[in-house]
């Protein structure tokens, strides 16, 4: 065993000391495999960063009612009554009250506006909420960073940090028009590169009749009282109206919104590489048979010289294995300096733009890493075995 593996090690070292030579087609190699990594990651971090974007928006202190038996705000309705019977009951609601009695609560709607985009002039559908005074402080991490909230009843908006730079018109002190009135914009908030960012936000009062929504309450965003709040605020909208309503934790609400485009993005992301490293295996296996077959003197010789089948298979093989290697560590890291925070948009749940930032981590770096790694483990075991088989008199023939 000892001697199989000096064997081994000797060939190796033949091996990857005849790169040089063949340094164009290694290349070939190292570059499709660094190929196949980068896409795969490009898919995985678009994922992970819309991921990552929606879950930051969450708080589990938060709830979100929606009526009408939808799970997304467009399609809710929240009827009147609920509202007032909210506000009426002074027993336990699960919401929690501030120092005057009063719910916190906001009554929410959500208005799909165009606004042109800076880079082309391309109409781009953003959303546009209305919302009670309360609003703003039911959102967790979201803070003024230019200018001030929106005043009540006032044609007056305020822009999330992703979009604010983006779009025609929506630095503080601009003018825009939504819809068919102009609004000013009163400031500008940030709230840690969620998906509360890629919205603007105005009183609700200015927005239903804005919008010819006059009345109209999609959702209703309360803070909950207590850990027990939202199971408690469940069982009040189960036995106080007929019309279905349903609570949630806003954490719950994102989550499965990131989960099903997340998804989507990996259906298309996964079998786009599978595709790719298929043709990169191939091509590997290609390289290694030429690999193979400009070495078949050097291969012939030392088996005429004693060195076993096993180290001819293992030196071949892990030549392929060590420049899919090669390949996928450029990939990873190419990758991470392309993809990661760079700025790409979507649409949300409510076919709306959503801005996110790409994140490369080390797990999706691995995962890709392993798929290019696999290209040189399955693409270079054909070659490896045809360099057990080089008949010994290939030494003697190709010499003379």
């Amino acid at each position: 065993m000892f001697s199989q593996l000096k064997q081994t090690a000797v060939m190796t070292r033949a091996n990857l000391g005849s790169l040089p030579r063949r340094a164009w087609i290694a290349s070939s190699m190292v570059l499709s495999v660094a190929l196949v990594v980068s896409v795969l990651i490009g898919f995985l971090s678009m994922a992970r960063g819309f991921e990552k974007t929606l879950a930051s928006a969450g708080s589990a202190s938060v709830a979100i009612i929606l009526g009408g038996g939808t799970n997304q705000e467009i399609g809710s309705d929240i009827p009147a009554d609920l509202i007032r019977n909210l506000r009426a009951n002074r027993g336990e609601t699960g919401i929690a009250r501030d120092s005057a009695g009063a719910l916190i609560a906001s009554r929410e709607i959500l208005v799909p506006v165009d606004v042109k985009r800076l880079a082309d002039g391309a109409d781009q559908t953003l959303a546009l909420r209305g919302m009670d005074m309360v609003g703003p402080s039911l959102r967790d991490g979201a803070v003024l960073s230019q200018g001030r909230m929106f005043s009540p009843g006032a044609r007056e908006i305020v822009v999330g940090a992703r979009i604010a730079s983006e779009f025609a018109g929506l630095n503080v002190g601009d003018k825009v028009r939504l819809g068919s009135v102009d609004w000013t914009v009163v400031g500008r908030f940030a709230a840690g590169g969620s998906a509360f960012e890629s919205e603007i936000w105005a009183d609700i009062e200015a927005v239903q009749p804005a919008f010819d929504r006059q009345g109209q309450v999609q959702t209703v965003r309360a803070r909950v009282d207590g850990p027990a709040g939202l199971q408690t605020l469940q069982a009040t909208l189960a036995s106080a109206v007929r019309t279905p309503a349903a609570a949630l934790s806003e954490a719950d609400f994102y989550a499965s919104q990131s989960v099903r485009i997340s998804n989507l993005i990996r259906l298309f992301g996964w079998p786009i590489a599978l595709l790719m490293a298929i043709g990169a295996t191939a091509g590997a296996l290609n390289t290694m048979m030429s690999s193979v077959s400009d070495r078949t003197v050097e291969i012939a010789t030392v088996r005429t010289l004693g060195f076993g089948r096993f180290a001819a298979f293992t030196a071949t093989w892990i030549e392929a294995v060590l420049l899919s290697l090669v390949g996928a560590l450029i990939g990873a890291v190419v990758s991470w300096l392309v993809f990661n925070g760079w700025q790409a948009s979507t649409l949300g749940a409510n076919n709306t733009h959503m801005a996110f930032q790409l994140s490369v981590t080390g797990g999706l770096m691995l995962q890709a890493g392993l798929l290019g790694l696999a290209i040189g483990v399955v693409g270079g075991a054909l070659p490896a075995f045809v360099a057990t088989r080089l008949p010994l008199t290939s030494a003697l023939t190709n010499r003379a």
